[in-house]
């Protein structure tokens, strides 16, 4: 391992490394080196669903799609969609675009307001390396990407190619939310028009990752472990790989496609489905050798929309997504990690 003074890592990631480092009497913790593995896993290819059949084909095809996205759903949490209609010419403009953003300066990304003061990297509240991401990110809300004081600096062709992918990714997730949605309520013509609640151009967000290469990858996340507070999540993904997720109580590793578009189930679609589809947790394991570029697409309601449910009875205690997040947040603040879904269960889990 090369000495500290030898990195130079944009951003600083290696100080955050080598505060946590120190704090741990220079070793990592001892449950880290189970979570944080460099073993090599089982590669996997997730379900494969052919958007095309839903779109254009007959009344057999887009019901065994439709059967076949939801046994994903339900079996996975994960699945990747091949003819999802966003042209391989819009994604490869927008990882261009992106590789561009995150070449900037590091103080030009932190301290000048970019993409409406969007960006974030590392993890500021992690007391361990167990729970420190190695990645930089612009999380943007839609609503931003066309407001006149949103600022895109010098890169003036950013602002449209966001545009573009944001509606494109926009027609998928509700393409895949509502057919998810139709195959749980039984209506013969389509999810009921109010799911999902609260959701629109001015409720989801685009983020645009960056997981740099890291010279401790074996024992460092480049995502730590967690489930998505979304209803879906669409991802586009580079050629490098690193993402994991658990199936079977035991992690996976995910053969990336670059041409499919992957999306998995978030926590608010779980407690509306009753528990049928699943909300896996998944993580970015940091690569030593090269960067990573993806960019995800997350469904998300109005703070104030309840969740609601597929049909009753349901596990679940009503809630908002305001409330939801504001929990999540106050669980990684006082215990280090998320809790998530268990916080609203009707009956609680006895631990």
């Amino acid at each position: 391992m090369p000495a500290f003074a030898e990195i130079a890592v944009d951003p600083p990631l290696a100080d955050s490394y080598r505060a946590l480092l120190r704090s741990e009497g220079g070793g990592i913790a001892p449950a880290a080196p189970s979570e944080i593995s460099s073993a090599v896993l089982e590669r996997v290819d997730l379900p494969t669903i052919d958007l095309g059949r839903l779109t254009s084909g007959g009344a057999r095809e887009r019901k065994a799609c439709a059967d076949a996205m939801a046994r994903a759903a339900s079996e996975w949490g994960f699945f990747q969609l091949t003819n999802h209609g966003v042209s391989r010419e819009l994604l490869e403009e927008m990882r261009r675009e992106q590789a561009r953003l995150v070449r900037l300066p590091f103080e030009t990304k932190e301290k000048a307001g970019l993409l409406n003061g969007s960006y974030r990297w590392g993890n500021p509240t992690a007391t361990s390396l167990r729970h420190l991401s190695w990645s930089e990110a612009f999380h943007v809300p839609l609503a931003s990407i066309s407001e006149e004081g949103c600022d895109f600096g010098e890169l003036n062709s950013l602002r449209g190619v966001m545009q573009e992918v944001a509606e494109a990714m926009s027609r998928v997730a509700n393409t895949v939310a509502a057919t998810l949605a139709e195959k749980l309520t039984g209506h013969g013509d389509g999810a009921p028009a109010w799911f999902p609640a609260g959701c629109d151009e001015t409720t989801c967000f685009l983020r645009l990752n960056r997981y740099p290469a890291c010279p401790f990858a074996a024992d460092t996340f480049g995502l730590v472990p967690h489930t998505d507070s979304d209803f879906l999540t669409v991802l586009c993904q580079d050629h490098v790989g690193g993402l994991h997720l658990m199936k079977d109580s035991r992690w996976v590793a995910v053969r990336p496609r670059p041409d499919a578009l992957i999306v998995n189930i978030g926590d608010l679609f779980q407690a509306w489905s009753n528990n049928r589809y699943k909300s896996v947790e998944h993580k970015v394991v940091a690569n030593a050798k090269t960067d990573r570029l993806s960019a995800a697409y997350f469904l998300c309601p109005s703070y104030d929309s309840l969740v609601g449910t597929c049909g009753e009875p349901s596990p679940y205690r009503a809630f908002t997504f305001g409330e939801y997040r504001r929990k999540v947040q106050e669980d990684v603040k006082t215990t280090g990690k998320k809790i998530g879904l268990p916080n609203f269960l009707k009956h609680p889990l006895v631990q």
